[in-house]
């Protein structure tokens, strides 16, 4: 029964793995990939812009 108890956190722990891959891969693109993209867009529009009023330097 030890060997149970030994593998129960590894198997359980993957299988949550496997899951969250999962979730992620189906989420990836179809109707909603640019209201995301649309999102991550106007977040950088936003930080350049903060940026740039503070004077500091372009990396």
């Amino acid at each position: 029964m030890d060997y149970v108890s030994a593998l129960l956190p590894p198997v359980v722990m993957a299988a949550f793995f496997t899951a969250l891959v999962v979730v992620i891969v189906k989420s990836q693109g179809g109707p909603n990939k640019a209201k995301e993209d649309a999102v991550v867009d106007a977040a950088l529009a936003r930080a350049e812009s903060t940026r740039q009023a503070d004077g500091t330097p372009a990396s």
